[in-house]
């Protein structure tokens, strides 16, 4: 990827999940694959809602600086999962409510509710606590990575992988919009799953066209 272009965009993207409320104060963070050696990511201790392109990082598969900048303290697991799933090319780890209020309770959100619990989240993985920035929760999130594509982070928040940094936002914002449908759908007095059958064809049209599959 252009590495202009994908400043421009991870900034995008920041701003984005910032203004829409999945992510606050220093929060979040965010990461594109560049080439085979180099990552693009969002920098430590900064608000994604006023990130400029030069503020971004570069580092390499370790996680080292390359030139200025100081990487974000979860940069651990964003390159976990771009080692383990050569698809996926963008990473966002970001606190949206009431997805993080679902991660908070221990639970995972079903994927037969809507059409596009199933064609956009897949199976929603619930990882274990794991301390935050640190490779520990690079740990807890591996044995997820390879059968999932969208993940709660128990009393943390969520992770979404994507083909590129659009496809991980909207990732992020319809695992969001999803866990509040739930949430509403519960307290109306009950959840009504789709029929069988209907889940089991929109999991195969997923299968058919999505970049990033569930494996």
């Amino acid at each position: 990827m252009n590495e202009q272009d994908a400043r421009h965009q991870l900034c995008e993207w920041g701003h984005r999940l910032w203004n829409r409320g999945l992510i606050g104060a220093s929060e979040g963070n965010l990461s594109v694959r560049l080439d085979a050696d180099r990552i693009l990511c969002t920098p430590s201790g900064a608000s994604k809602g006023h990130l400029r392109p030069g503020d971004l990082v570069v580092v390499d598969q370790d996680g080292k600086s390359i030139g200025p900048g100081r990487p974000s303290s979860e940069i651990h697991s964003h390159l976990r999962a771009l080692r383990i799933r050569p698809d996926a090319n963008a990473v966002i780890h970001a606190h949206p409510p009431y997805a993080t209020g679902f991660a908070s309770a221990g639970l995972t959100l079903p994927d037969d509710v809507i059409p596009e619990a199933s064609m956009v989240l897949g199976k929603v993985a619930l990882v274990p606590f794991a301390m935050p920035c640190s490779p520990a929760l690079a740990d807890a999130l591996e044995p997820w990575l390879t059968r999932h594509k969208t993940f709660l982070l128990a009393n943390h928040g969520a992770l979404t992988l994507g083909s590129n940094i659009e496809d991980a936002g909207n990732r992020m914002e319809t695992l969001e919009r999803i866990a509040h449908v739930v949430f509403v759908a519960r307290a109306l007095g009950g959840l009504r799953s789709l029929p069988p059958d209907v889940a089991r064809q929109l999991r195969h049209a997923a299968e058919a066209y999505e970049l990033i599959p569930n494996v």
